[in-house]
């Protein structure tokens, strides 16, 4: 089986051909392709590791849509002091399909 461990924004994802992963927002429309940096290519019994060995090896992803996260929830609170504040956040996200290792 073959699978890549790639970068997309701040986090690593595993992914192989035909998997559906939500990753940070890409600026790219929906149907268009993006390719990902991968930090680990394993193909069966051999793994790919480090940047000389992975020059120029891509994954390749199809656009799907785009998504929100979960909504979190910042509340600011002095004690005797009439000082409240309260702020919400939904991180946007990309939802991308595999087409491509390699």
């Amino acid at each position: 089986m073959v699978y890549a461990i790639v970068k997309a924004g701040g986090h690593q994802d595993r992914v192989a051909v035909g998997d559906v992963v939500v990753i940070d927002k890409v600026a790219a429309e929906v149907g268009e392709t993006v390719e990902l940096e991968p930090v680990m290519i394993v193909d069966g019994e051999t793994a790919l590791v480090g940047s000389d060995k992975l020059a120029g090896k891509t994954v390749t992803a199809e656009v799907i849509g785009d998504a929100k996260g979960p909504k979190i929830r910042i509340i600011k609170y002095k004690n005797k002091t009439g000082y409240r504040k309260r702020l919400g956040h939904r991180q946007p996200l990309t939802v991308v399909e595999i087409k491509a290792i390699g």
